[in-house]
C-alpha cells in the first residue's frame, strides 16, 4: 500500500474514532456503534447510489434528479437499481442532501426516518428483501439514550452527518477499500471497549488473518465458504484476501451483530446475490441444511452452554459419535457441525479453548471419533494468551480437512505461545508469527521446541489426548549453578559486612546507642 494512502486511512481512522469518542455522550460504545456504524452505511448505499446513476445516466445527458422527476426514466432508474443494487434511495434522501438540510439547520431526525424506510421499502418483494430486511432496526432514532427530545436527538444526529462529510472517504487507489477499511478498524475499536461483549461480534487481525491463511491453502478458487459463528463477518470477508471466494454463508445468534454482518457484507462489495447470513442458533437450528462448503472459518463462542437435548441424537450432525458435547462446554459441538458441512477436498479452522484438547468423558469420545474414525484432525496449533477482547485465556487452533492423503498418519503440533509482541490492554500475534506457523504447518517437519509431527501411534499411546506439551518438550534447562562460585560470593559479601560494621560503630558508641550488631575482635 502506498505511504500516502496509508497515511490518509490512518488519518480517516484517527478522526472517525474521536468523533466516536465525542459524540457518544453518557452511551456504551458498544450501543453508539449502532449510529455510527449505520450512518456509513447508509453513505455507503447513498454514495453508490449516485455513482451508479450517473454511469446510468451518462448518455442520456440526465441528471439522476431530473430522470426521478420524468415518470418514465423513473420507473427505467428504479427497475436497474433494483436489479443491479437491491435497494434505490430517491434523489431528495441522498446523504449529501441531508449534509445540506443539516448546514442550513433544516434537518431533523424524523427525516432520517422517513429516508431509512423509503430505502428499505424499495427491497421489499425483490430478490435483496431478505438481505436487507431490519438492517437499520438497531439504529432507534427514537431511544432516550440519542436524547430527551426530538430536538436532541436531531443534533446528536445531525453532528454525525456533518462529521462524516468533514470525513474525505475518497482515494485515488481504487483498489483501495478505504471506507471498507474505516468500517472494519471501527468495529474493532468498538470491540476493544466493549469487554466481554466483545467476543460476540469481532475476532482481533492477528487470529483472524492466521485462521484464514491456514484454511485458504493452495486454493485460488473458492465456490463457497462459510463460518457458522459468523459475528461482523469480519473472519469470513478476509477469507477474499487470499482466494476468489464466490458465495458467502454465514449463521449468527445475536440479532444486532447479524445485522452489522450484513452491512459488512454490502459496505465492502459483496453483491447481495453472493451472500446469505442468517439469524438464528447454529447448534439449535442449522440454516445451511444440506450444504457443503470447501472452506470454514470459526471463532465460536468459548465453552457455552447449550440444550445437548437427547433429539440431537438422531441430527445428523451429532448421531455417529456416540456422545453428545456437553451442556455446560458446546465447543465441539461447534466442531461437529463444521465437519459436518465439509465437502469431499474441505477444510475448517477453528479456534477454541484447551480444554477441548484433553478434557474427559464425553468430549474424549467425540475427539477419539474424529481422530481414529473420521481421521480429519490435520493440526493443533497453541496460542499466546491474552489475544482476545473479554478473555485473558490461551487458545488453541484447530485445523481439520476432509482429504488428508499423504497425512492421513499423523497430526502436526505446533506450539506458537511464547511468539507475540505484548500489548498494553492485549498480546498481539504479529505477522512474523503468522508467516513462522503457516510456513512450519506447510513444511510439516518437527522444529525443535516449537513443532512436532506426532503418528497415529504417539496419539493412540497418549489415550488420544491432545495436550499440547505431551508432543513438543519447550523445556528449557536452567543454567547449572556453581556452588562453589556461590560460596566465595557469599564470603566476599560477609568481609564487606563486617568492613561497614567496623565503620559504623564508633558513631554509635559516641551516640550512646547500643550497636546491634556484633564487632569482631570485642
Amino acid at each position: 500500500m502506498d505511504n500516502s494512502i496509508q497515511a490518509h486511512q490512518k488519518e480517516l481512522c484517527n478522526k472517525l474514532w474521536a468523533m466516536a469518542n465525542a459524540l457518544r455522550g453518557n452511551m456504551e460504545a458498544y450501543e453508539f456503534k449502532n449510529y455510527i456504524l449505520g450512518m456509513i452505511f447508509y453513505y455507503y448505499l447513498s454514495d453508490r447510489t449516485e455513482k451508479y446513476m450517473v454511469n446510468l445516466l451518462k448518455d442520456d445527458d440526465i441528471t439522476y434528479e431530473e430522470a426521478w422527476k420524468d415518470e418514465e426514466y423513473k420507473a427505467a432508474v428504479i427497475e436497474e437499481a433494483l436489479r443491479d443494487l437491491g435497494y434505490i434511495i430517491e434523489p431528495q434522501f441522498l446523504f449529501h442532501k441531508m449534509v445540506k438540510m443539516v448546514e442550513n439547520r433544516s434537518f431533523d431526525i424524523e427525516f432520517l426516518q422517513k429516508a431509512i424506510n423509503s430505502l428499505m421499502d424499495s427491497t421489499i418483494g425483490n430478490d435483496s428483501q431478505e438481505d436487507f430486511d431490519g438492517l437499520f432496526s438497531d439504529m432507534q432514532l427514537d431511544s432516550t439514550k440519542l436524547g430527551h427530545t426530538v430536538k436532541d436527538r436531531s443534533a446528536v444526529m445531525a453532528k454525525i452527518i456533518a462529521s462524516l462529510d468533514e470525513i474525505n472517504f475518497s482515494v485515488e487507489d481504487t483498489k483501495i477499500d478505504v471506507l471498507g477499511n474505516a468500517y472494519e478498524y471501527l468495529i474493532g475499536q468498538f470491540a476493544a471497549t466493549a469487554g466481554k461483549k466483545a467476543g460476540e461480534f469481532y475476532t482481533p487481525s492477528g487470529p483472524a488473518e492466521l485462521l484464514c491463511r491456514l484454511a485458504c491453502l493452495g486454493l485460488t478458487d473458492v465456490k463457497e465458504a462459510a463460518d457458522p459463528t459468523c459475528g461482523s463477518g469480519s473472519l469470513l470477508l478476509r477469507l477474499k484476501n487470499y482466494a476468489n471466494v464466490r458465495n458467502y454463508y454465514g449463521q449468527e445468534l445475536t440479532s444486532t451483530t447479524y445485522n452489522l454482518a450484513r452491512m459488512n457484507m454490502i459496505l465492502r462489495g459483496i453483491p447481495y446475490r453472493n451472500f446469505n447470513i442468517y439469524n438464528g442458533d447454529t447448534l439449535e437450528h442449522d440454516c445451511f441444511g444440506n450444504m457443503k462448503f470447501r472452506v470454514q472459518v470459526a471463532n465460536p463462542p468459548y465453552s457455552a452452554k447449550w440444550s445437548a437435548d437427547m433429539r440431537f441424537m438422531e441430527d445428523e450432525r451429532f448421531n455417529e459419535y456416540g456422545k453428545l458435547a456437553p451442556k455446560s462446554k458446546a465447543d465441539f459441538a461447534f466442531v461437529q457441525h463444521m465437519v459436518h458441512h465439509m465437502d469431499e477436498d474441505g477444510r475448517a479452522v477453528v479456534l477454541l479453548p484447551h480444554g477441548v484438547l484433553f478434557r474427559g468423558a464425553a468430549e474424549a469420545v467425540i475427539r477419539k471419533y474424529l481422530i481414529q474414525k473420521l481421521n480429519v484432525l490435520d493440526a493443533v496449533i497453541g496460542l499466546p494468551a491474552n489475544l482476545f477482547f473479554g478473555t485473558g485465556i490461551p487458545v488453541c487452533v484447530l485445523v481439520l480437512r476432509k482429504e488428508r492423503s499423504a497425512n492421513f498418519n499423523n497430526i502436526l503440533f505446533i506450539d506458537a505461545s511464547k511468539d507475540f509482541e505484548a500489548g498494553k490492554n492485549q498480546n498481539i500475534l504479529r505477522e512474523c508469527d503468522i508467516d513462522k506457523i503457516v510456513e512450519t504447518y506447510e513444511q510439516r517437519k518437527d522444529v525443535d521446541k516449537y513443532a512436532h509431527v506426532a503418528t497415529m501411534q504417539e496419539i493412540e499411546d497418549n489415550d488420544f489426548n491432545l495436550n499440547i506439551p505431551r508432543y513438543v518438550d519447550t523445556f528449557e534447562p536452567e543454567e547449572e549453578i556453581d556452588l562453589n562460585e556461590v560460596a566465595a560470593e557469599i564470603r566476599k559479601l560477609q568481609k564487606e559486612i563486617k568492613g561497614i560494621d567496623a565503620e559504623l560503630k564508633p558513631f554509635f558508641d559516641e551516640l550512646g546507642l547500643d550497636f546491634p550488631f556484633e564487632v569482631e575482635g570485642e
